[in-house]
């Protein structure tokens, strides 16, 4: 792939890179996201699990390497608490942790939309508070890293290494797409990784305090994200 990260990589490019990097161990991938694309690369963190595994293995790549996270605004407080930990654990300074907000306050929602929009149309407030702030951090950036595994959801089974995300117009790389659940916390274990404490009461995925509920042993990871709807993603990754 060329390194002018002002260029949009060719299909074969494309393709070439994700093939070589399909066996490649996650530490690997991102090293190769870092070495591509420098400072036009950053990661999208939610702080949950493997976020935060991500961001141990693209610090450890490059200290100087950036995040962004979405404050939809109604995080949970221990979301804020790990971001806390995170900073403190990595010694990150301000232009390092990005945080991106919707153009719009809560208030600002309910007055233009209505209360509770979250209850009566999910994917609008999702597009509201993370879909278009989304796409105003990535439009400065040539790629993204996320933290996507293949067996998350059947939405995200086909989610290659490296890809062309036509949704926002840059390159994705999704280096944690082959790795499963155990292998995530494997990881967080060994390097003593800080972490979102709502993982140990049943939240698998961690979401907004409206729209997440804590999920049962056996159950669909995802089935405690909109559980009052049919929704399934909140739209940041689909094309």
């Amino acid at each position: 792939m060329s390194l002018f990260t002002d260029t949009k990589p060719s299909p074969e490019e494309l393709s070439a890179l994700n093939q070589s990097l399909e066996s490649q161990a996650p530490q690997k991938i991102v090293e190769t996201a870092i070495k591509q694309y420098g400072p036009s690369v950053i990661l999208a963190c939610s702080f949950g699990a493997e976020d935060v595994v991500l961001v141990d293995m693209m610090l450890r790549a490059n200290p100087h390497s950036a995040l962004f996270y979405l404050d939809t605004d109604f995080l949970f407080p221990e979301t804020h608490v790990v971001k806390d930990r995170i900073i403190q654990r990595y010694q990150l300074q301000d232009e390092q942790i990005i945080q991106v907000k919707s153009k719009l306050s809560p208030a600002e929602q309910a007055t233009q939309f209505g209360e509770a929009l979250w209850l009566r149309d999910p994917d609008q407030c999702c597009s509201l508070r993370k879909v278009e702030p989304l796409t105003r951090i990535l439009a400065k950036y040539a790629a993204w890293i996320t933290g996507i595994r293949r067996d998350q959801a059947p939405t995200r089974a086909s989610a290659g290494i490296v890809e062309w995300d036509t949704k926002f117009g840059l390159v994705k790389f999704n280096p944690l797409a082959t790795w499963s659940w155990e292998q995530v916390w494997d990881y967080i274990r060994a390097n003593n990784v800080p972490y979102n404490e709502l993982h140990d009461q049943h939240f698998p995925s961690i979401g907004c305090t409206h729209c997440t509920t804590p999920v049962m042993p056996g159950d669909d990871p995802r089935s405690g994200r909109w559980k009052s709807s049919t929704k399934t993603e909140c739209g940041l990754h689909r094309s």
